[in-house]
C-alpha cells in the first residue's frame, strides 16, 4: 500500500506557495491508517520506549495508537495553558515570534525512555523544543518519529535523538 496516495495535498495553504499535507484523508481510510501505524511501529519498536509523547495536536492522533501497539504509556506535549496542575514549560523561537509548550512533569519519571511523535516535520523547531523540554524533565528521548518529513528544510538537523519518518515529501 502506498500511503502517500492517502495524504491530500492542499496547495497554497495556509498561504500562497505552501503545500499543506492533510493527513485527514489517511485517518479516514481504516486500512491505510492501520498500515501507517504498523509501518511506524516497525520503524520504532527497536528503541523500546517506556512512553510515547505526542506533540499537540495532530501528534496525539499518531502517538496514542502507536503507544498501544508498543505496549507503553502515552503522554502529551501541549501548548501553554492547556494542562492542569504543575507544568514544566519551554519557550522557543519561531520564524515570526515565539511559542511555549508544556508537559506535566509528575507523569514522566526521571530516566523514562520517550519516543517523541508528531504528524509532520518541517523546520524542526517544535520537535527540537519538545526534545529540550523532555530532557529538562530528565526523560531520555530515545527517538523522534513522524508520518511525514518535508524534504530540504533541515528539520532533522535540529534534533538530538535519532529520527524516523514514514514518508519524505517535497516542501
Amino acid at each position: 500500500m502506498n500511503l502517500e496516495d492517502y495524504v491530500r495535498v492542499v496547495p497554497d495553504f495556509p498561504k500562497a506557495g505552501i503545500n499543506f499535507y492533510d493527513i485527514a484523508t489517511l485517518l479516514g481510510h481504516p486500512a491505510a491508517w492501520r498500515e501507517a501505524i504498523a509501518q511506524l511501529y516497525d520503524q520504532v519498536e527497536s528503541y523500546q520506549p517506556d512512553m510515547v509523547m505526542g506533540i499537540e495536536s495532530r501528534g496525539f492522533l499518531i502517538a496514542g495508537p502507536l503507544a498501544m501497539a508498543l505496549g507503553c504509556g502515552f503522554g502529551m506535549v501541549r501548548k501553554a495553558g492547556k494542562l492542569p496542575g504543575e507544568v514544566l514549560s519551554y519557550t522557543y523561537d519561531l520564524e515570526y515570534g515565539s511559542d511555549t509548550i508544556e508537559i506535566q512533569p509528575d507523569l514522566i519519571a526521571a530516566g523514562t525512555k520517550v519516543l517523541l511523535v508528531d504528524d509532520l516535520l518541517a523546520t524542526g523547531g517544535t520537535m527540537a523544543a519538545a526534545e529540550a523540554l523532555l530532557t529538562e524533565a530528565q526523560a531520555i528521548v530515545v527517538a523522534n518519529a513522524v508520518l511525514i518529513e518535508l524534504e530540504g528544510l533541515g528539520g532533522r538537523d535540529k534534533l538530538v535523538a535519532p529520527f524516523e519518518a514514514l514518508l519524505e515529501l517535497p516542501a
